[in-house]
């Protein structure tokens, strides 16, 4: 005798209460549980900061943010780059860089802090930012060292005392070396910062510690990153918030939108905040916006 096969009837329920089902945990850890899975961020004080530009002073911003609060930070701050021993943007001339676009610094900030204070200010922005990390979160730390008073710069005296778990090189395209003392720079630094339970995406690991990307083009903004450098950085994280303190013309927000991710930008100035906003909606106006440095299954090339 045959037996029909039994009919598997269609759960009708809501899907919060299937997770809280599956998860079967004590009620708060379930809605955890099912934000995280539903993607609904998992602290409510974070919905009224996400997805949006905010102008104002990044440390005084993020002393705002509720602690151990975000996920991934990816930033480039400014280099201080106009405080040199050399002659390049010194006066303000440009020296041997008449085009320089950082003669006149940026919009609010004129880049030429003495050393001590600039290496204060920088210490004092990665310590707002590891306040409102999660302990299994990172920070992207782009930046630049250089030669001065013929002497390696290697920014050890900014990042010294913090999680700094690895050293990424961004290999960049080339350019002309005006001093005969050392061979051309052709590489910035991104400091991996990361808190002891932070791990990488599935399969970012098969990743180098170089990264080959050329410079960004067509950038109002006088000092931008290239988006795929911000999209390596969050596309080898694992998900979560993702916030740039030194957000510029967007281009971390671009990037955690390609990804689906929520995002806080925050510039000193309007000018900036404008730049980005305007970058942001000329993108959600795409109709299908493309991950220039991921296939179509968002795999790392």
């Amino acid at each position: 005798m045959t037996r029909k096969p039994a009919l598997i009837e269609p759960i009708k329920a809501p899907f919060e209460s299937v997770l809280r089902a599956i998860v079967n945990a004590p009620e708060k850890e379930q809605e955890q549980e099912i934000q995280a899975l539903s993607g609904v961020i998992t602290d409510p004080a974070l919905k009224k900061w996400v997805n949006k530009i905010h102008c104002s002073d990044n440390i005084e911003f993020m002393n705002k943010l509720p602690e151990k609060s975000i996920s991934l930070i990816v930033t480039s701050p400014p280099y201080n780059i106009k405080n040199s021993t050399g002659n390049g943007l010194t006066n303000g001339s440009g020296g041997k860089w008449p085009k320089a676009e950082l003669i006149k610094g940026y919009d609010v900030h004129d880049d030429n802090m003495p050393h001590d204070k600039y290496v204060e200010w920088q210490r004092k922005c990665l310590t707002a930012m590891m306040r409102i990390l999660k302990k299994d979160g990172a920070i992207f730390y782009n930046h630049k060292w250089r030669v001065q008073a013929g002497l390696l710069q290697d920014r050890h005296d900014i990042v010294e005392g913090f999680p700094v778990r690895q050293i990424i090189i961004w290999k960049r395209a080339g350019g002309i070396n005006f001093n005969p003392g050392y061979f051309l720079p052709t590489y910035e630094v991104i400091y991996m910062i990361a808190n002891p339970d932070f791990k990488l995406a599935e399969g970012a690991n098969k990743m180098t510690d170089i990264w080959e990307i050329p410079q960004s083009k067509g950038n109002e903004h006088p000092a931008p990153f290239p988006i795929e450098l911000a999209q390596k950085c969050i596309g080898a994280s694992p998900g979560g918030v993702v916030l740039d303190p030194f957000m510029g013309s967007g281009t971390t927000a671009l990037a955690a939108m390609a990804f689906k991710r929520d995002w806080i930008g925050i510039d000193i100035s309007q000018d900036y905040c404008n730049m980005a906003e305007k970058r942001i909606k000329e993108y959600k106006s795409l109709a299908k916006p493309e991950l220039p440095f991921y296939d179509k299954k968002n795999r790392i090339k």
